[in-house]
This record gives structure tokens, C-alpha cells and sequence, in this order.
């Protein structure tokens, strides 16, 4: 009897071994069938998307009222000069409602490509702002971009002296031209794998002042963006631009020149679920450490 029970046991529990090693097996091919190009990305509105290290490299964009080939290249991931080259698309980088953005580089089809003759036409765009009164859009034509500050070699990084939480003061200016776009407790750094947080995240009071992070060119001023709410896009360079989010009101348009500390927008909480600033700087349309830029804490 003694051995018939033992018998049974060792039946039973090679029965387990062997449901357990089936389980290990499912889960090991489930791991290894992940893509290997990283994280996916949880954007603002708790929605999951792409990973966003490379620029997206496939597929088409249709151009909706409201864009700009800068916002269109801020939102993929591209540089504007070459999303405007793999286009076609020649100064002063006019775009138009129904033009076809291609990012794999194939030719534009002729129902939705723009003839080269209208190029240069100005575009109609349309930009954000608010009154005391509600929320007011107006349409403005933007002009073509003049002439901006020169390229700003990247400075040695000082992200280690400038912890989270700690205040920061508009007012001075970095060895390389940067300036802070506002005061505040900064409450979030940027992310080096490009997948988390591509600026900094500075928390303010409600209708405070935002300001020009240096010299430039507005290249787009509205709400078009998911995410990033009220946005302003300032070209600072042929290879700069820096980007504004979240704020309550926009003080600027489309193609206007502005100067470093110039205010252009009201702190606030489009788009997120605080009042806070989010800042960014892009490289070649690359997302760069702004606190590797703006003046030391």
C-alpha cells in the first residue's frame, strides 16, 4: 500500500513539473516576440503610441488646417530641412491644406501634390489665443522666415547642477545665449533614451510669463499638436528650435521675430493636468537636454 501512495506522488508531481515548464515556455516565446526598437511611449493623454528615438520613416501625412512644416516635423521626429528636402518642398517652406507629406521618401501622387509654381504662396494658418472672455481662434497669414541667431554649439553638460525641485529664475544668460523661459520649481528633467520626457517640466502660477528661450522666429503658435496643448515652436537656427507647451494663452504668431526673455505666452494647463510649462529643445529636430543649454542652478 506504502508504495502504491508513493507511486502516485511522484506521478502527481511530475505532472506539475511538467505543467510548470509548459508555462515557462509560453512565456519565454511571448518575451521573445517584444520588437526590439525599445519602450512604447505613453504620450499626455494616456494613449500608447510609437517609440519615438528615430524619426518615423514610413508611410504619409496629410496637411490639415493649422500646420506648418515645422509643427510636422516637430510631431515625427524629423528635421525640418530634411523633411523639406525629401519633399521637395523649396523656401520659404510653404505648405498647404490636402498637400501630401511623404516620410519614405516615394514621389507624391498628382492628386494631392502641390504644383511648384504655388510654393510660394503664403500659407494660411491659423493660431491660438485666449480673452478673458472664453477662447478665441484667429486666422493670420504667416510670412516667410527672415534671417535668425546663428547656430549654438552644444555647451558641457550641467544637467548634474540643476536637481528637480529645485527653483529656477529667468533673468540670466548662459555662455551659449540660452536663457530660462520662465520661473519656477523645476518638477521634471529630461529623459535620455528619448522615450519618457524630452524636455523639462517647470510648474508656475496660472497666466505667469513665458519667455523666449533666445533670439528667433515663431514657426508655429496654436493647438494642433496632441499633448503639448497651447504650443508655441521658435526656430532659433537652421539647426535649433525650441518648443513651448501647455500654456493658457499664446502672445505670438506664426512668423513674428522675438527676442530672448520677450514674453510670448501665459502659463497654464492645456493639454496636462497641472499649470506647468514644458520646454524643449531640438537638435537637427532631435530632442536635446535643455539643461545642458540654459544657465546654470
Amino acid at each position: 500500500m506504502s508504495l502504491t501512495v508513493i507511486r502516485q506522488r511522484s506521478s502527481s508531481t511530475s505532472f506539475q513539473r511538467l505543467v510548470i515548464g509548459v508555462a515557462l515556455s509560453i512565456l519565454l516565446v511571448g518575451c521573445s516576440s517584444t520588437p526590439s526598437g525599445g519602450v512604447r511611449v505613453v504620450d499626455r493623454n494616456g494613449k500608447s503610441t510609437v517609440p519615438t528615438r528615430q524619426p518615423v520613416t514610413t508611410g504619409q501625412y496629410v496637411v490639415k488646417r493649422g500646420d506648418t512644416l515645422f509643427s510636422i516635423a516637430f510631431r515625427y521626429g524629423w528635421d525640418w530641412k530634411a523633411l523639406a528636402a525629401r519633399n521637395s518642398i523649396p523656401e520659404p517652406f510653404t505648405i498647404h491644406v490636402g498637400q501630401t507629406i511623404r516620410f519614405d521618401g516615394r514621389a507624391n501622387s498628382p492628386s494631392t501634390a502641390v504644383a511648384a509654381g504655388s510654393a510660394r504662396v503664403p500659407q494660411t494658418t491659423t493660431s491660438s489665443s485666449t480673452s478673458s472672455s472664453g477662447s478665441l481662434k484667429t486666422t493670420v497669414i504667416s510670412r516667410p522666415v527672415g534671417a535668425v541667431a546663428a547656430t549654438t554649439p552644444p555647451p558641457t553638460s550641467n544637467s548634474t547642477t540643476t536637481p528637480v525641485n529645485t527653483t529656477v529664475v529667468t533673468g540670466a544668460r548662459s555662455p551659449s545665449g540660452w536663457t530660462w523661459p520662465t520661473s519656477g520649481v523645476l518638477i521634471s528633467k529630461f529623459s535620455s533614451n528619448g522615450s519618457l520626457n524630452k524636455g523639462i517640466d517647470i510648474a508656475g502660477d496660472l497666466g505667469q510669463p513665458v519667455l523666449a528661450a533666445s533670439d528667433g522666429a515663431v514657426v508655429y503658435a496654436g493647438s494642433g499638436l496632441r499633448g503639448y496643448g497651447e504650443l508655441v515652436i521658435i526656430k532659433h537656427s537652421d539647426t535649433y528650435v525650441s518648443a513651448y507647451g501647455h500654456n493658457r494663452r499664446l502672445l505670438v504668431r506664426e512668423g513674428q521675430q522675438v527676442k530672448a526673455g520677450q514674453s510670448i505666452a501665459e502659463m497654464g494647463s492645456t493639454g496636462t493636468d497641472r499649470v506647468k510649462l514644458h520646454f524643449e529643445i531640438r537638435r537637427q529636430g532631435k530632442p536635446v537636454d535643455p539643461l545642458e543649454f540654459l544657465p546654470r542652478r
